[in-house]
């Protein structure tokens, strides 16, 4: 994906990507840690996190022997940015949003 807003909207468009998100603005968090609540493979929440990352949403660094996974608001703030171009949407209403792509989509 050339667009940056293109890798950010599909990452989120994940409902496990999201709640990694939402656990990542507690705190940083250690890659298991991020896994545990999650009924999945540690492979599988790897991938999420290196499709977080590719967007530019999270940051992942190692720390001693420890992967450790951060927010990284500034992917999120293009993203927002553009969606408040939608004067309709502000504040954004991602319910109202998700409503008005899919109508888009079946006119199309």
């Amino acid at each position: 994906m050339s667009d940056p807003l293109d890798a950010i909207f599909a990452a989120l468009a994940d409902p496990t990507r999201r709640a990694i998100l939402t656990m990542l603005l507690e705190d940083d968090m250690a890659v298991t840690d991020v896994a545990a609540p999650f009924d999945m493979s540690l492979a599988a929440i790897s991938k999420h996190l290196a499709i977080l990352t590719r967007a530019g949403l999270i940051a992942q660094e190692k720390r001693g022997r420890v992967k450790w996974c951060k927010l990284d608001p500034d992917a999120m703030r293009l993203a927002s940015i553009w969606m408040q171009g939608f004067g309709q949407f502000e504040p954004v209403n991602l319910d109202a949003f998700e409503r008005f792509l899919a109508a888009e989509l079946d006119g199309a």
